[in-house]
């Protein structure tokens, strides 16, 4: 099952930049990453852990697959215009800067709201509310790409905030899981 998830993933990954898919080009890269960095993988690590499924480790896919996705995204503000030149259709492209920063605020958003509705329906545990540390950075990068995204030069260290936004979620995502298991190892004894 492992091998047949990383193969997926390796077989998606290829579309995104590979003859005759060039699935990229037409924008999709964002849902390829989506679905190869963050459902896939995790599904394959926690599979290969645990020889079975869990609703948990989906929930944390999504969380981690948007966080990947929003630095590819944030990585199209500044070479928009050689996009465009080059017939490649990313997103930016497509929306524009200035309506691609307000999708970056719902993308970023939304990590903080599915954390919240995946700990509220018993998803995930309490415990990775600690997401939330990471929510100066989601502001910062917001904020960066909303006064910038015109210019490709001050934009084009989005992608930085972006992959430090990642980091420090899945950090927290990570240690909120490993807190919840040592508060339940400490209250059962074992």
């Amino acid at each position: 099952m492992v091998i047949k998830l990383i193969a997926l993933a390796c077989f998606l990954g290829y579309t995104y930049q590979g003859p005759p898919f060039r699935l990229g080009y037409q924008g999709l890269g964002e849902i390829i990453c989506f679905l190869t960095f963050g459902l896939l993988s995790v599904s394959a690590a926690y599979y290969a852990q645990t020889q079975h499924w869990s609703i948990a480790s989906l929930a944390g896919g999504v969380i981690i697959g948007i966080t990947t996705s929003i630095i590819l995204f944030c990585s199209h503000f500044h070479q928009v215009a050689d996009d465009a030149a080059a017939g490649k259709r990313s997103p930016i492209v497509r929306l524009g800067t200035a309506r691609g920063a307000k999708w970056l605020e719902f993308a970023c958003g939304s990590v903080y709201a599915l954390t919240v509705l995946f700990v509220s329906l018993g998803i995930l545990p309490v415990g990775t509310l600690l997401i939330f540390l990471s929510l100066p950075v989601g502001i910062k990068l917001c904020r960066h790409v909303n006064q910038y995204h015109d210019q490709p030069d001050r934009v084009s260290n989005s992608k930085f905030i972006a992959v430090n936004l990642h980091f420090i979620s899945g950090l927290c995502l990570v240690l909120g899981l490993i807190l919840d298991t040592l508060m339940t190892f400490v209250s059962t004894g074992n």
